[in-house]
């Protein structure tokens, strides 16, 4: 067993791109819960999402391209689409409702 993370805060809700080469996780490291990529081995950590919200439960595309997410908004977690760097998060569902863990069909 390796440690791949170990910054102050919670890690949670690994993913692993479907090519094996990234990680995709939930992290409370600078304060409020965001979505972050790295190396499959650990390193070059990158946050995501900058939403005001916690954002968790990311899901990865079966291309890899894009990155699914539940992110807390008008009172209760929405689902999120953005492209795999982070850029073009779009809102995807009502926040009549609530939404968590996304996930792509094959």
């Amino acid at each position: 067993m390796i440690r791949l993370t170990n910054p102050p805060g919670k890690s949670t809700g690994p993913v692993l791109s479907p090519d094996g080469h990234k990680i995709a996780f939930a992290s409370t490291r600078d304060g409020n819960a965001q979505i972050y990529v790295m190396n499959a081995d650990g390193s070059g950590a990158t946050r995501l999402t900058n939403l005001p919200g916690a954002s968790r439960a990311p899901a990865f595309s079966p291309d890899g391209q894009r990155v699914a997410f539940a992110s807390f908004y008008a009172g209760g977690f929405q689902l999120y689409l953005m492209n795999a760097n982070g850029s073009n998060v779009t809102r995807l569902t009502n926040p009549l409702g609530e939404s968590m863990a996304p996930a792509f069909s094959p």
